[in-house]
């Protein structure tokens, strides 16, 4: 189970085994920002997520049942939209793709409720969650912060919560998704992550104030 009492959000330890996060290398920098954090700018994560590749094909009533029965929702048709379910949310990636995302760090156990419920249909279900974080961005000013790097329109009319992008911020290739006004969480490769969070705080440092 996760190890919730270290008291460091860095690591779990599951069924003996001890799990890092991605940032484990940035830690003393993301400490600093937190402890100098703005309305203009705040940067968590939210780390050990369970995150599980979905693929299938909406035109099969299997497939979706079984979905809809372990998430409690249907996977999203339309492009660029996410589903809540019970516990987690489901982000379009593509017509025969998307990403379960949990709402807590868990155990993992979506992949494979999934593929029980799947039971020999044409459909997959893989955990990537040791591939990925989710970090959490936001502040007044978090729109110009993510636009020094990201080339998506973030304007509220346009790009609002219900709704998510695959895009890039610098080299970093994202998925990100408004939460709420002014606060996104996004979605980015282990590989990745320290370079990411270290160019965003580069990027946000001339306007925390």
């Amino acid at each position: 189970m996760w190890n919730e009492g270290r008291g460091n959000a860095s690591a779990v330890v599951e069924r003996g085994v001890r799990y890092e996060s991605p940032l484990v290398g940035v830690q003393d920098l993301m400490q600093s920002h937190q402890a100098e954090a703005s309305k203009y700018f705040r940067l968590s994560e939210r780390p050990f997520l369970e995150l599980v590749n979905l693929r299938g094909d909406l035109n099969d009533a299997a497939f979706v049942a079984a979905v809809a029965s372990v998430l409690g929702c249907k996977p999203p048709a339309k492009p660029d939209t996410v589903a809540l379910g019970d516990g987690c949310d489901v982000l379009w990636l593509g017509p025969d793709e998307w990403l379960v995302r949990s709402n807590e760090a868990r155990a993992a156990s979506l992949e494979t409720k999934l593929r029980v419920a799947f039971d020999g249909a044409y459909a997959a279900a893989v955990d990537v969650g040791s591939g990925y974080t989710v970090l959490e961005v936001g502040g007044e000013r978090v729109r110009d912060v993510l636009s020094r790097g990201c080339p998506l329109d973030l304007h509220p009319r346009l790009f609002t919560r219900g709704q998510c992008a695959q895009s890039h911020f610098f080299k970093a290739s994202i998925v990100l998704i408004p939460t709420a006004e002014n606060t996104y969480e996004i979605v980015v490769r282990r590989s990745f992550a320290d370079y990411f969070c270290r160019i965003l705080l580069d990027a946000a440092a001339p306007l925390m104030s």
